[in-house]
């Protein structure tokens, strides 16, 4: 996707790491990719000059402080928004899940985890095929039957996540989807969602104000910057897996991290008040 317009450009970003997903295949794409929204006489640009490249298999997480643009990155990237200018690659189907889960409480956890495959007119065989080894994947075999009302926060995203893998995406776009979760049920989601995501292969990127969710999860963190949003760091996580968030290294990165975070809002700051 091509979008013409006037390109802005982006501030000088800082690479931190040996860049180990430099050799794989490249998923998504983005170069010089502005998006403003306009009301009337006024502009407001979330996002200004963004250049990314996403490795195929890879799992990267997008942090930064409130309203830098975050969810409108994803959003161009699931094609839900057009950007204002720039290009913007995904190769192969991106699927899209929230922080809420989003189900559809008169249907089934199975019919729920079905719909992606009804709406593409999958014969009935393969799709009761396809769903039991989404739940299967999920640990939800023994709950096909129940309403979403009968499952707890964390089983209810589950489902969410297996009707998002039954779009058959190659690119998994996550946006906060433990944000509302307790820290308890977070973490065991994690271990999840990490294991899923090695046996699938699937692209993921996955957004989250969490910073130490990010160093527990993923492969690089891209920091943004405050509105408008640009990378502002990439950090390469050479961490070996399984790790736990309350790890050393998880929280070593998570402060470096986080002192980045916080000169992004304090220069912010500091250029508002020039405004």
């Amino acid at each position: 996707m091509t979008i013409a317009g006037d390109l802005h450009l982006a501030e000088p970003e800082i690479h931190v790491g040996p860049g180990r997903l430099d050799d794989r295949p490249t998923a998504v794409a983005l170069h010089n990719v502005t998006k403003v929204y306009r009301s009337g006489r006024r502009s407001v640009a979330a996002l200004d000059g963004i250049n990314l490249d996403v490795r195929r298999g890879s799992f990267t997480c997008i942090v930064g402080a409130s309203g830098c643009g975050k969810s409108t990155l994803l959003n161009v990237l699931a094609g839900v928004d057009t950007p204002t200018s720039g290009q913007v690659t995904v190769h192969g189907r991106a699927g899209l899940m929230f922080q809420e889960s989003a189900l559809f409480p008169w249907l089934t956890v199975a019919d729920n985890v079905a719909l992606p495959l009804r709406l593409r007119k999958t014969a009935r065989t393969t799709r009761q095929s396809r769903v039991a080894e989404l739940l299967e994947l999920v640990h939800l075999t023994d709950f096909a039957d129940r309403r979403p009302h009968e499952l707890s926060g964390g089983m209810r995203q589950r489902v969410a996540l297996a009707r998002a893998l039954a779009q058959e995406a190659d690119v998994l776009l996550m946006d906060e989807p433990f944000g509302a979760l307790d820290a308890m049920t977070r973490d065991v989601l994690h271990d999840e969602l990490e294991r899923i995501w090695q046996q699938t292969g699937t692209t993921i990127v996955f957004v989250t104000h969490n910073v130490r969710e990010a160093a527990r999860l993923g492969d690089q963190v891209i920091l943004l910057s405050s509105r408008p949003g640009r990378v502002a760091a990439t950090f390469d996580v050479d961490l070996p897996r399984p790790r736990r968030i309350e790890e050393r290294g998880v929280s070593d990165l998570a402060t470096e991290i986080t002192r980045r975070l916080r000169q992004e809002v304090a220069r912010h700051g500091r250029h508002e008040r020039r405004r």
